[in-house]
C-alpha cells in the first residue's frame, strides 16, 4: 500500500497497528516517490537472518570463513547448560 505522509500522519495508529498484526508494508510518499517504509520487526529480522546467512554462504564459497566460536564457548556465553545436563544445572 502506498499512502503519502500527510496522510498517514492522521492515520499512524492504524497504520502501525496493521503492519505489526502483519507482514504488510506500507510506502509513505512525498511528491509522488516513496521516502518511507513502515515495515513490521518480523520482517526486518527476516531480512537480517536471509542476509546473514547469504553472507555466510559466500564466505564459505571463498574460503574466508576463518575459524568461527566454537559450540562449548558459544554455550557458555549464552549460559546454556552443557549438553546431557540438567536444565537445572549452573551453567559452566
Amino acid at each position: 500500500m502506498k499512502m503519502s505522509i500527510s496522510e498517514a500522519g492522521s492515520r499512524l495508529d492504524d497504520l502501525v497497528r496493521r503492519v505489526a498484526r502483519g507482514r504488510e508494508t506500507i510506502a509513505l510518499t512525498e511528491g509522488g516517490h516513496v521516502t518511507a517504509l513502515l515495515v513490521s520487526p518480523q520482517v526486518v529480522e527476516d531480512l537480517e537472518d536471509a542476509l546473514a546467512v547469504a553472507d555466510y554462504r559466500r564466505r564459505k564459497a571463498e574460503g574466508t570463513l576463518g575459524e568461527g566460536i566454537p559450540l562449548k564457548e558459544v554455550r557458555r556465553m549464552l549460559g546454556l547448560p552443557r549438553p546431557g545436563a540438567s536444565a537445572l544445572d549452573p551453567a559452566p
